[in-house]
């Protein structure tokens, strides 16, 4: 939550004379809301008519949005070379918050994101008539599954302390996507070959895609914004957190949108460096629960799309093939 001191907000909003209605504190969130739209749109753009455009706005405006969010933040956001707009290194440092401060205000105002028993649910129409559907699991969904793979993973992480290198994780490691925060956001720094991202998206992508912050990998900005959440979650408690999800991904570039389920189990990690490292591993299966949905949407996923239920390697149990 981004709060203005009441000094700067006195400059942001016109002091009332008296006798007049003071302004109030939704008139200033309202502009702090347009100023961030401004920023975010220009940062996307970065040409000005462009972004006065989509935005609705006059050139005017969007300039004094920008010069006082960087009176407000101290820095400099933009500059301006051969009559090109530039985001500076402070101002790419503050675009992925400024980006989820909007997606998470949105998606509060139109009651995408709720909580039942403690549990995060998310419901949210995407582009292109998307829904994508999460509601967070106890952990002790992970006993109760008769699919093993995120089990195994889980047992592996407890024994390991969350240390990446750790021999306990070593047979698992291959399933895990792993990602560092940085000023630009969650950046994926390894996939695992058996990864479900690898024989969702194939190895080229996959490969293409080490190195890439969050909101650059295939689904667009729309659904980076609703993995963030769970991540920060993950990260701020330095804990284990299970999701099950529903949507429709592409599975290549202009190809159609297919169903996708799967239970996705994020583990807070450590980098051999002592540094924080976020694991995630996804087990595409039928086996999510999800209130909202019937059995209908869940077996819409094509069933040749479903993971094995249980890892190659297992140390903890064997489980019995069916």
């Amino acid at each position: 939550m981004i709060y203005l001191p009441s000094g700067a907000m006195n400059k942001v909003m016109p002091t009332d004379p008296p006798g007049k209605t003071p302004v109030k504190g939704t008139e200033s969130h309202a502009l702090l809301h347009e100023m961030i739209r401004s920023f975010t749109t220009l940062a996307r753009t970065l040409n000005l008519s462009h972004a006065v455009r989509e935005l609705g706005s006059t050139r005017q405006t969007l300039r004094r949005h920008i010069s006082l969010l960087e009176e407000l933040k101290g820095v400099e956001l933009f500059v301006v070379k051969d009559r090109q707009y530039q985001l500076t290194d402070e101002g790419s440092r503050a675009l992925p918050e400024a980006l989820e401060i909007l997606a998470r205000g949105s998606s509060w105002l139109m009651g995408h994101i709720s909580h039942y028993n403690g549990m995060q649910r998310v419901h949210a129409v995407l582009p292109g008539d998307v829904h994508f559907w999460l509601q967070q699991q106890p952990m002790g969904e992970l006993w109760e599954s008769k699919r093993s793979l995120l089990r195994e993973c889980f047992r592996a992480w407890a024994l390991a302390g969350g240390d990446l290198e750790s021999e306990k994780m070593k047979h698992v490691r291959p399933y895990f996507m792993v990602y560092r925060n940085s000023p630009n956001g969650w950046i994926c720094v390894e996939i695992g070959d058996l990864a479900s991202y690898v024989s969702w998206y194939g190895w080229a992508t996959a490969r293409s895609s080490i190195g890439r912050a969050l909101y650059g990998m295939p689904g667009g900005d729309e659904f980076a914004h609703l993995m963030v959440e769970p991540f920060e979650d993950a990260a701020n408690h330095h804990n284990a957190r299970l999701d099950h999800i529903h949507t429709q991904l592409q599975r290549e570039q202009d190809g159609p949108k297919v169903p996708l389920n799967y239970r996705r189990l994020l583990l807070a990690g450590r980098f051999p460096d002592g540094s924080f490292a976020l694991i995630s591993v996804l087990d595409r299966c039928f086996d999510i629960t999800i209130d909202d949905l019937g059995p209908d949407e869940i077996h819409a996923m094509p069933e040749d799309l479903v993971m094995p239920a249980h890892p190659v390697e297992a140390l903890f149990e064997q489980p019995k093939r069916e």
